[in-house]
């Protein structure tokens, strides 16, 4: 299994919506970066993301369950990027604020902060199980 991070405005689109679909889950679209897409070429069915509300809130609230891997994203007119389905799995007990995480120096290599405008990314199995702990589970 590998680790992710997939980033959110919550006014677009929040933990809380995310929730509302159940088991089911929603497609990701709307990824129009490069590296981000190569990210979810990468995700498989089972992986797991942080899902982190970005600009309004900075903080990882919950973790979702890749239930469908990558295929073309519809909302994508030029054919070029994809998207995949992901469904919650759990809210986390405290939300991990970017602040939180700046302050952690095991957390200085998270790619939340080396590639901070990166929608999709990785997270290693340590600054995954890190901020699980942070985040109370």
């Amino acid at each position: 299994m590998k680790y992710w991070l997939v980033k959110s405005e919550p006014s677009v689109w929040s933990w809380d919506q995310q929730v509302a679909k159940g088991n089911k889950g929603e497609a990701w679209t709307g990824v129009r970066n490069h590296s981000a897409k190569l990210n979810m070429i990468a995700m498989r069915k089972g992986d797991r993301a942080f899902f982190y509300h970005s600009n309004e809130g900075k903080e990882v609230v919950g973790i979702v369950e890749i239930v469908k891997e990558h295929y073309p994203d519809p909302t994508d007119e030029s054919g070029k990027f994809v998207c995949v389905d992901i469904a919650a799995d759990k809210p986390l007990k405290t939300p991990v604020t970017l602040v939180a995480v700046k302050a952690e120096k095991k957390l200085a290599e998270m790619a939340l902060l080396k590639l901070s405008r990166l929608s999709v990314q990785p997270v290693t199995a340590e600054e995954w199980k890190l901020v699980c702990k942070m985040g109370g589970l």
